[in-house]
């Protein structure tokens, strides 16, 4: 078998001759070439933009990273007894989707077939999973490779691993503090990062996303309202905005720059109660509808996990998922198609549960204080 084009000499020669065909083997079956073969070598994405010193597989740069590499599969090996222990059951679904998701900030991988259709690589398992709790599954856990294009940071791959999963009958609250039980078994009892630890075995805050602005920023979302007086809260405490900005422009700027560092500082913090426009697929709270059951987890300042109390609610999916159509389009993004086989399954009945995404790599990153995630994965995207 060829190992490769250094070792295989006839791998892209032609046949004496025709210039079209080349004989595979000595004497078989022989490769068509519809154009010349153009053979393109490039480096890898992190040696381009200088996430890295060395390629990934080099033997030092591979010594170096191999404690946290070891300690990233105690994790995974961790897992199943864990998910056992509470009656889930680990489900596996594909990577290849109809629809990636249609969230605004979210771009996906295109795969055009043969036959020239479009497939795309998940984004997450979400659709996937929900379809299996339509078809009656009731707890499921999977781990699963996610891909987005354009994630490339000390905290960001474009390639990740997300570990997910759902629960039927349960509330957000109980999702959070079984994410809370596996974060201090897998990675407990206590986390460093940048210089700063966290006590993963102190009780953990529960936290509105009100009372942190209030709390850290100084800012009453309360009180701010529209994009208007959101705009004007921003310039008091400091913050540049502009004209063209949203309203969820504006939350993000001053969450990313005056709150978002100080969550989970020395326990770790639930963020929760998400302003109901930013409910994403989370469904609004009964007793709050200004509000959605949306919630995440936060440690040493790093956002480590995304739940929600699912909606389960098809128009109002269906209503959403037109809505980040619009706001996609006013961005100049792709618009993806909607997954018709999810909407569904949502017809036939989603029940009520709750789920959580929670991303592995970051995970590993605070168990071995590793600061870069390339550190804790065994190959890097090329």
């Amino acid at each position: 078998m060829c190992r490769g084009i250094r070792h295989c000499k006839n791998f892209l020669r032609p046949a004496r001759g025709s210039g079209e065909r080349a004989a595979a083997g000595g004497g078989g079956a022989e490769i068509a070439f519809r154009r010349p073969v153009q053979v393109t070598f490039r480096r890898p994405i992190g040696h381009i933009r200088g996430m890295t010193e060395s390629v990934w597989w080099e033997p030092s740069r591979l010594a170096a990273r191999r404690p946290a590499l070891r300690r990233r599969a105690e994790m995974i090996r961790m897992l199943r007894p864990f998910f056992d222990a509470r009656g889930y059951t680990e489900v596996e679904t594909p990577a290849l989707q109809a629809s990636p998701g249609l969230e605004p900030h979210l771009s996906a991988f295109e795969i055009v077939a043969g036959d020239r259709s479009v497939r795309y690589l998940r984004t997450s398992p979400e659709f996937a999973m929900k379809k299996l709790l339509a078809g009656g599954m009731e707890r499921i856990w999977q781990l699963a490779r996610a891909f987005r294009d354009g994630d490339l940071s000390a905290t960001h791959h474009p390639e990740f691993t997300m570990l997910e999963w759902y629960r039927t009958g349960a509330s957000w609250r109980d999702v959070a503090c079984e994410a809370r039980d596996l974060v201090r078994a897998l990675a407990g009892p206590e986390v460093r990062r940048d210089g700063s630890a966290c006590d993963l075995s102190a009780p953990w805050e529960f936290v509105s996303v009100a009372e942190a602005f209030r709390r850290h920023a100084e800012v009453d979302l309360g009180e701010a309202g529209d994009v208007d007086g959101l705009r004007a809260a921003a310039r008091t405490i400091g913050l540049r905005t502009a004209p063209s900005d949203s309203w969820e422009d504006v939350f993000f700027r001053i969450f990313l720059d005056r709150v978002e560092p100080f969550l989970g500082t020395d326990a770790p913090a639930i963020l929760h109660s998400y302003p109901a426009p930013m409910a994403a697929l989370a469904r609004l709270d009964p007793d709050d509808a200004s509000v959605a059951e949306r919630f995440e987890i936060f440690i040493c300042g790093l956002e480590l996990a995304n739940g929600y109390g699912e909606l389960t609610d098809p128009p109002e999916h269906r209503r959403r998922f037109a809505e980040w159509a619009v706001r996609r389009a006013h961005l100049g993004q792709a618009v993806y198609p909607v997954d018709d086989d999810f909407l569904e399954a949502l017809d036939r009945g989603l029940p009520e549960c709750a789920g959580i995404a929670l991303g592995f790599d970051r995970l590993a990153m605070l168990a071995t204080g590793a600061p870069r995630i390339e550190d804790v994965l065994w190959a890097t995207a090329p």
